[in-house]
């Protein structure tokens, strides 16, 4: 299936998913069961069921944006984009239900602290992150050239979303965080 149709039927199943589970909390707490506690537990039902959905739907979300960026710039640059959007949207997903769990004014004040609470504790992955992007889309050097940066010297063997690794003149295998590359004098030397 493709990206879009997956993405389609998450969201449906979703939806379809939480219709049935509050049709059945509201067969509970009717008469003749009258069970009204159960309604004390719907909450958590609807935190897992979000948190699984909420996971799918942005996997699904990150193949649709990560699916041209490979095509035009490769596999590599994909998988950097598809783990970035994943990034972004676990933030958003946990800050969305913290949010609504609190509900009202409290809701945009627990999300927006939530927000910024992940954006600290990401800062530096999400830092990587973004550099190794733009280090795939901007392509300053390719796999097999020999660079200097980040007080390292090789020949790039990878570029990953975190890391370009490369093989240093002793045989030793280097993983320098790219956010060193991009902030850093870059040297690409000739052949």
């Amino acid at each position: 299936m493709n990206p879009v149709g997956r993405l389609v039927l998450w969201i449906v199943l979703y939806v379809v998913v939480m219709a049935i589970v509050q049709a059945i909390f509201q067969f509970i707490a009717a008469p003749p069961l009258s069970f009204t506690q159960a309604l004390d537990y719907k909450i958590y039902v609807d935190i897992l069921l979000t948190l699984f959905f909420g996971w799918q739907i942005v996997k699904a979300f990150a193949d649709i944006v990560a699916l041209p960026v490979a095509k035009k710039q490769g596999e590599t640059a994909g998988r950097a984009v598809s783990n970035l959007i994943k990034l972004i949207g676990i933030g958003a997903l946990a800050a969305a239900l913290a949010g609504a769990v609190s509900g009202g004014a409290a809701a945009a004040a627990l999300g927006g602290f939530i927000g910024l609470v992940i954006g600290f504790a990401t800062q530096q992955v999400l830092g990587q992150a973004v550099a190794g992007t733009f280090l795939l889309l901007a392509r300053p050097f390719k796999i097999g050239e020999k660079i200097v940066g980040a007080g390292q010297e090789g020949v790039v063997e990878d570029i990953t979303a975190m890391y370009t690794v490369i093989r240093d003149a002793e045989g030793n295998k280097v993983l320098i965080p790219n956010n060193k590359l991009i902030g850093d004098i870059l040297k690409i030397k000739k052949s």
